[in-house]
């Protein structure tokens, strides 16, 4: 139910607007000026202000700024039996969502309520949506071995030296090659990401480098490949140990001259790209193997990180549960719910096997099984089952 706040300094239309508004499903509270509406507005939580512009203490155009200076997403609506086109215009350049006149129209005056609360809802799911599309998460820790890597990515970000970054899946290796690339010089530019190991070794080569139309029997375009479309940013190679032998020569020769040529192609075509790779293999065990390119191995390891996994970091539990505990909150639109401490020397004893992305999904299913409070039995109930 939405909550709208009604103020004006007549008893008489505040009455008459609740019942409107009450008729109509709404939830209202009320205030007789406008520095009591200002209290009313700082403390609560309202999805729509209906404001008088002419009152004692504090008018309408004054809380109007106070108002939008402390919380700019709410739209307020001024309403006056005063007011003139003048008066209007400066409202709403004051940050007013609409301005109508008295006595108001009643099917206008629910239009224009309906209308911003549509807006509020699109700000709330744009700035969702930019969360979750662009913002970098931190990197959460405080254990020897993350403050080593923060410590490594300062200095090496800025630099174009290319980074071999290790650790077992779901331990934050791709977070550290975001990182790397949000730090350096080319950020302004694309992070272009594959994963070599979720693409079929006959269509890495076309993948990387593209292809030319008809270079092969579903080639039925030319397609720029990720080299070129990474071209003044990074290109992370994420699982860079599941490449094929005939891909990393290419990558080699890529790394060496700055050049590629497209599969079925036989023009060079420059590019600038930084390379950040990721593996969760031993590299140098598979260069043993003969699985993997030793000279490509140097080529891509200038700077090597080593992302612990977090059975090797376990005292950095509190500090991640804390994070995803604000984080999944946030994305449900729900109150951040607690953890005791028992619960989280219980979550420290787990053994992870899935690392960082285990506990966020551990955490997930703790906020939705659990009650107010998340506590020890919930764990050995939820997390660690007999």
């Amino acid at each position: 139910m939405a909550n709208i706040l009604v103020i004006d300094d007549e008893r008489a239309i505040r009455n008459v607007l609740k019942d409107i508004l009450s008729n109509e499903g709404y939830k209202t509270d009320e205030a007789a000026d406008g520095e009591e509406g200002l209290k009313k507005f700082l403390a609560g939580s309202f999805d729509v202000v209906l404001c008088d512009i002419k009152m004692p203490k504090m008018d309408g155009l004054e809380f109007l700024m106070k108002a939008s200076e402390s919380n700019p997403d709410t739209p307020i609506i001024m309403i006056s039996g005063h007011g003139n086109i003048e008066t209007a215009v400066e409202a709403v350049k004051k940050g007013a969502f609409d301005y109508i006149a008295k006595p108001p129209d009643l099917n206008r005056l629910l239009i224009t309520i309906r209308n911003a609360m549509d807006k509020t809802v699109l700000v709330k799911e744009t700035k969702t949506l930019k969360r979750k599309v662009s913002k970098v998460q931190e990197i959460i820790g405080e254990s020897e071995a993350i403050l080593k890597i923060k410590e490594t990515i300062e200095k090496v970000a800025p630099t174009d030296a290319r980074v071999l970054v290790t650790g077992e899946n779901g331990s934050g290796k791709e977070l550290v090659a975001r990182w790397l690339h949000e730090k350096s010089n080319r950020s302004a530019g694309q992070l272009v990401e594959v994963n070599c190991a979720a693409i079929p070794g006959e269509l890495i080569e076309s993948e990387l480098f593209g292809h030319e139309k008809g270079s092969f029997t579903s080639a039925i375009k030319q397609r720029i490949g990720k080299f070129e479309q990474a071209s003044g940013g990074t290109l992370f190679l994420d699982e860079i140990g599941d490449m094929s032998l005939s891909a990393q020569a290419k990558v080699l020769r890529a790394l060496q001259e700055g050049r590629i040529t497209r599969v079925g192609g036989d023009k060079e075509i420059a590019v600038d790209v930084r390379i950040v790779a990721a593996t969760n293999k031993d590299l140098l065990k598979e260069v043993e193997e003969k699985n993997f390119r030793l000279d490509l191995y140097h080529r891509i390891g200038v700077i090597l990180i080593h992302v612990p996994s977090l059975n090797d970091r376990k005292d950095d539990i509190p500090l991640l549960v804390d994070k995803f505990l604000k984080d999944i909150a946030d994305e449900y639109g729900q109150p951040v719910k607690a953890i005791d401490k028992k619960a989280l020397e219980a979550l420290k004893k787990h053994n992870w096997t899935g690392n960082i992305r285990e506990l966020r999904n551990v955490v997930e299913r703790l906020i939705i099984l659990s009650g107010k409070t998340i506590t020890d039995t919930d764990v050995s109930a939820y997390v660690m089952p007999d």
